[in-house]
């Protein structure tokens, strides 16, 4: 699903305040649409057309009070939900008391500054995102999925309804990790617990965490009830659901119940992206983008175990005379060589081929599926791919060594890098610019 364009709408008396939020915001929010405007009428005016994440207003406007603003918006349709800031430098008792009334969300004192106001706001919208997020909601009443839907829809969610649990596990399927629509996953499942059919909304929580083992933060469900008893609600809870709502169904509840669970997922998959960006930066050299010796240590003899990789080729490429382009050129110009060929060991080599950064301009390859004559033509070719790269215009040329365990499938990893090695030296001593197998 495309990322949401955050819109906020910033309500401030001063021109001069205007100017350097607008500069500030943009620099810090790039992704973010700002709306600027000076008074209520105005702020009125643009909240009747448009649709935004974020108001801030100041509490002094010249035609009314801050706080007027903020009960428009609270009695309005379309941004009764819609998250609000007051920036005043007096946030005493009675404006305190005042705001919670009218409905303001948070406060900011402007004494602070107009930087620390765009930090504010940048860690407010992280916290506080809106309701964007696809919902598989299960419900077999046709009446009440068509209320419902049209709700969630006006709040800006994409929803896709199902009848039945079935169909619902089908979608799931198709929709997992790898599956062939994955692109089109949901962030939340919505169902009722009473379903007709063969499952009813229990057993789909129960295969929600049994068969796709999905935890309660990787896919929140939220499970609508008609039974108010505590063992009801015990027992949705024991079959997996994150929250209930009773009906007949209160929009307000409903609402911040889906929020929630939203935020949740949000929060699970930017840990998730997290915990992979670090795992990568952990397997990778951050100068060519092929793996770290690290990762071969780690995966190279189950590489070689794998019989489906059978045979492989195992290719050590040392970048000839190195130390003269450092010592002549600079280190950022041989940092520049040893990019180009990393960025091309990634282009060029075949599928599933393990890449690695074996030592400072030296490379290491284990080829899948690749017989000794045909790992010796492509090491060939990738020698002369080498000698027309020229990064920064520098002329460069590799020696490889090249060894197989075609002959000896039970070879160690450092078997058969030694025997690459050795066929790498042979190269060196025959003149450089060779592949040696």
């Amino acid at each position: 699903m495309p990322r949401k364009l955050n819109r906020i709408l910033v309500v401030d008396s001063s021109e001069v305040a205007r100017t350097i939020i607008v500069r500030i915001l943009n620099e810090e929010m790039p992704d973010t649409e700002l709306i600027i405007c000076g008074t209520v009428q105005e702020a009125c005016a643009w909240l009747e057309r448009s649709h935004f994440d974020l108001i801030t207003t100041a509490l002094m406007l010249p035609d009314k009070d801050g706080l007027e603003l903020i009960r428009y918006v609270r009695a309005s349709s379309h941004h009764h939900y819609t998250p609000t800031i007051v920036v005043s430098g007096d946030a005493d008792a009675r404006l305190l008391r005042e705001g919670f009334a009218a409905g303001v969300t948070d406060y900011f004192d402007k004494s602070l500054g107009y930087r620390a106001f765009a930090e504010f706001i940048k860690d407010f919208m992280q916290r506080n995102t809106g309701l964007v997020g696809r919902i598989l909601y299960v419900e077999d009443s046709q009446l009440a999925a068509t209320v419902l839907m049209r709700l969630m829809e006006r709040h800006g969610l994409q929803v896709v309804h199902t009848t039945h649990a079935e169909e619902a596990l089908q979608l799931l399927g198709e929709t997992a990790p790898g599956g062939p629509r994955e692109d089109e996953s949901f962030d939340i499942v919505i169902t009722d617990f009473f379903l007709q059919g063969y499952m009813t909304g229990g057993d789909l929580l129960h295969a929600i965490r049994a068969k796709f083992h999905y935890s309660s933060q990787e896919m929140p469900v939220l499970v609508l009830t008609g039974a108010e008893a505590d063992e009801k609600q015990v027992e949705v809870f024991h079959a997996g659901g994150n929250d209930f709502v009773a009906k007949p169904i209160i929009e307000e509840v409903l609402m911040a119940r889906i929020r929630s669970l939203l935020l949740i997922k949000q929060q699970f998959s930017a840990l998730k992206r997290q915990t992979e960006a670090m795992h990568h930066l952990a397997i990778t050299d951050s100068l060519t983008q092929v793996y770290n010796r690290r990762y071969l240590l780690d995966h190279g003899d189950q590489f070689l175990a794998n019989r489906n990789n059978h045979p492989v080729a195992a290719v050590l490429l040392d970048i000839d005379h190195f130390k003269k382009i450092n010592d002549k050129l600079g280190h950022i110009t041989g940092d520049r060589v040893l990019k180009a060929i990393g960025s091309l060991l990634l282009e060029r080599l075949p599928e599933n081929t393990m890449a690695v950064r074996f030592g400072g301009e030296e490379f290491a390859l284990l080829v899948p599926r690749c017989s000794t004559c045909d790992a010796r033509e492509c090491a060939e070719e990738l020698r002369r791919q080498i000698e027309t790269l020229h990064p920064d215009g520098v002329t460069v040329t590799v020696s490889i060594g090249l060894a197989s365990n075609e002959q000896h499938p039970n070879m160690t990893l450092t078997q058969l890098l030694n025997q690459a090695d050795e066929l790498l030296y042979a190269a060196k001593a025959q003149g450089r610019n060779k592949v040696c197998a």
